[in-house]
């Protein structure tokens, strides 16, 4: 049974920074490409970031500069540090892994940016 699991959401003031966790199970985890989503009320969802098995990463305009994404493939673990954080980033966050014509999605992790 595949899961995904994130945490780390919460309330942050604006310039704040948070640190959101996946963790994978079911999954042969570092063959899979590893992906945070987010998606706000009455917003489509969108990719914020993505990281393949190698490592390459890929951002959404809007996060370039502020957010990374790094994994840890002996814990199975894939993150999303979070900076400068602003209003507009309030969402939730969802991780997604794929792999072949196999992708999974965690429940998500609210992320609320507000003073």
């Amino acid at each position: 049974q595949v899961q995904l699991v994130e945490s780390g959401g919460g309330l942050v003031q604006p310039g704040g920074s948070l640190r959101l966790s996946c963790a994978a199970s079911g999954i042969i985890f570092s063959i899979n490409a590893m992906g945070w989503y987010r998606q706000a009320p009455g917003k489509q969802r969108e990719l914020v970031a993505a990281i393949t098995r190698g490592g390459g990463t890929n951002y959404a305009d809007s996060v370039k500069g502020r957010f990374t994404i790094s994994r840890d493939n002996a814990k199975n673990t894939v993150y999303l540090q979070m900076n400068s954080l602003k209003p507009e980033d309030t969402a939730v966050y969802l991780c997604k892994s794929w792999y072949g014509g196999y992708d999974y999605w965690g429940q998500g992790t609210q992320v609320t940016v507000s003073s």
